[in-house]
């Protein structure tokens, strides 16, 4: 008998034999109109993935018209519509990238192209039932790598536990967070947060549609992971997001000192948007005229991607959150600290090693290094920030180097957005995730190491009982947050939640309990540092 291979399960304990009849079956069954829905686009086929529970996934719907031409760094259109029935039991194309996430996972690389602006819906609703609630899943990578279809989100659980999930796809690097002068001036003074705005689209893709797949429009959760998490902190913090969410989980968002810029200005410690953008079409096409709207889109997308300088190098892109527009007016780290957030309730956490994963693209072997690579971002203020992480030696460089990634990258900003929730009337709830990688165990619990617990998508050989209870007790959580904007209930270790003032969490590791005030002293001081 062949053996089914669930994805999210590990072979070595999921080996399920199914009579030959049962195949039969469910071909029969999807080749039938029960898999069809109708959207305002037109009508979808999806595929059924377990007839006896109705599971299944519709793959590959476009959500707005494709952003080529003259729709390359313009906001999204919508999309057209199509006669008969689209096949929706494929993914769609991926967003334009190169290939270094597909390398450091170990996956093939997707097919890419600038028609990339596509969702998929997991949902196991029938007939009758009561609407269920909705998550929108937004992938990580920097901004710049990336899909939402990668098998770590494989939505399968989500949907088995009565959700309705949705992944998406949104422009990358310079094609989604581009701004220029030029653009500017063509589109009433702004540009910049393509990418952001491909995700609004998303969601009011969702609001118009997602009760024909039995979801809720009422209930919409945003969750996302590293730069997914940076989306959810920007569409959190966005007044054009406003009735569209209604609960967020930010998962070690990435939010640093330099990737929340103004459109125009120089901030104090980094260059405008426009400027980054001045430098990088520089680096393409030359200095001055040479750098007009048709000049911008005439170059070809994949040399975009290969041609746009490596980090550090003059022209190298760093996307980012632009302010001083119409999705975001002010900074977005501002807008928290003054409670100018969507009221909705909040769900925020890190891990324990986010910095071990970068470490290797930025290794230190001496001091030195280290105080060097603080000046490029603190300037004079430097020696301040290098005196919050010590060290005598190779050994304790690299303890210190994970702490300095692990606060700056990821927790000081986690914390601005959980202590301005104490503006708003909504909850909030933190996490500190502990369980170290048995894959990898050099690393710790290191950045996305959650991400196979929450999608319950654990694959390898050493993962064992503790981690399923973890993996199970983890989606528990998020999706009765997903429900009810509580994670608490249905018998799971209580989760306090949130205030400025005692600063509660819950650790998840190889013990599940409750702490406060996580690196509370060390991430006040690099606010004040900051703030100087």
């Amino acid at each position: 008998m062949p053996e089914i291979r669930r994805p999210g399960n590990r072979t070595r304990r999921t080996v399920i034999l199914v009579p030959a009849l049962l195949f039969v079956a469910a071909a029969l069954y999807a080749g039938t109109d029960a898999a069809v829905v109708e959207i305002e686009s037109g009508k979808l086929q999806g595929e059924i993935l377990d007839p006896d529970t109705g599971l299944t996934v519709y793959r590959g719907i476009p959500f707005a018209a494709p952003p080529v031409g003259e729709l390359r760094w313009k906001a999204p259109q919508a999309p057209a519509k199509w006669s008969g029935v689209r096949d929706a039991t494929e993914f769609g194309t991926i967003c334009p990238q190169s290939p270094v996430l597909a390398m450091m996972t170990g996956a093939a690389l997707p097919e890419t192209s600038e028609d990339c602006l596509f969702l998929n819906v997991w949902t196991a609703a029938g007939e009758g039932d009561e609407p269920r609630p909705v998550m929108v899943w937004i992938h990580g990578g920097g901004l710049s790598l990336g899909w939402g279809n990668e098998a770590t989100y494989e939505g399968s659980a989500f949907a088995g536990k009565g959700v309705v999930l949705v992944s998406i796809n949104y422009r990358l690097g310079p094609l989604g967070y581009l701004a220029h002068p030029t653009l500017s001036k063509e589109s009433g003074g702004e540009s910049g947060n393509y990418g952001f705005l491909d995700q609004v689209a998303a969601l009011q893709w969702v609001e118009r549609n997602i009760a024909q797949f039995g979801g809720d429009p009422e209930n919409v959760t945003i969750f996302g992971e590293s730069a997914g998490g940076t989306s959810v902190h920007a569409l959190m913090a966005s007044p054009k997001t406003a009735g569209l969410i209604h609960r967020a989980i930010a998962e070690s968002p990435w939010i640093t000192d330099t990737n929340i810029r103004p459109l125009k200005g120089a901030n104090g410690m980094h260059a405008s948007a426009e400027d980054v953008g001045v430098a990088w079409a520089t680096a393409l096409l030359g200095d001055g005229g040479k750098q007009t709207a048709k000049a911008l889109r005439g170059i070809d997308a994949q040399a975009i991607i290969t041609k746009t300088p490596a980090a550090g190098q003059p022209g190298a892109y760093e996307p980012h959150v632009t302010y001083g527009t119409a999705f975001m007016p002010d900074s977005s780290e501002d807008r928290y600290t003054a409670g100018k957030q969507n009221d909705i309730p909040l769900m925020a956490g890190t891990n324990r090693n986010e910095g071990t994963m970068f470490m290797a693209f930025q290794p230190l072997t001496e001091r030195a290094q280290f105080l060097k690579m603080l000046e490029g971002v603190y300037g004079d203020r430097a020696g301040e920030v290098a005196k919050l992480y010590p060290s005598s030696n190779t050994d304790e460089l690299k303890v210190q180097q994970d702490r300095f990634m692990t606060d700056t990258w990821f927790l000081r900003g986690t914390r601005r957005m959980l202590l301005g929730m104490d503006k708003v009337s909504s909850p909030a709830f933190q996490y500190f995730f502990t369980r170290v990688n048995p894959e990898n165990p050099a690393w710790g619990a290191h950045h996305a190491a959650e991400l196979g617990y929450v999608f319950n998508t654990l694959q390898g050989e050493n993962y064992d009982e503790t981690d399923d209870r973890l993996a199970a007790l983890m989606i528990d959580y998020w999706v009765q947050f997903a429900r009810t904007g509580d994670p608490n209930g249905g018998g799971r270790p209580a989760w306090p939640e949130f205030d400025a003032d005692k600063q509660a969490y819950l650790e998840l590791g190889d013990e599940v309990r409750t702490g406060a005030e996580l690196e509370r002293e060390i991430n006040d001081r690099l606010e004040a540092i900051r703030g100087q």
